[in-house]
């Protein structure tokens, strides 16, 4: 069975799918965007993420989206959204079934 924090972790990746990259038009999860979620005691959640390049101009849109989402999710009191470029994002982190149609 599932843990509390195992299942509030899978509504913030199914509430993640909302966000759509306006440069490739699928969901940032589908994507590979994101990198990690963490959920910590009281609901507080950091989401580890990166964009298709270090100075993406959507880098704001996508942040504000994903604290949006991911704050929407019951259960979730914080959400602080950090980017990375560690691992630099790659084609090769997309879901099978979106990279077959790149």
């Amino acid at each position: 069975m599932p843990s509390p924090t195992m299942e509030l972790e899978a509504g913030i990746r199914a509430a993640l799918r909302d966000v759509i990259d306006p440069e490739l038009g699928h969901n940032i999860i589908d994507l590979g965007m994101v990198y990690d979620i963490d959920v910590s005691t009281g609901g507080a959640v950091t989401v580890l993420m990166t964009t298709t390049a270090r100075f993406c101009p959507a880098s704001a849109f996508l942040t504000e989206a994903v604290t949006a989402r991911a704050g929407s999710v019951s259960g979730v009191s914080r959400v602080d959204v950090q980017l990375t470029y560690d691992p630099p994002w790659s084609p090769d982190f997309m879901a099978p079934e979106i990279a077959l149609r790149f």
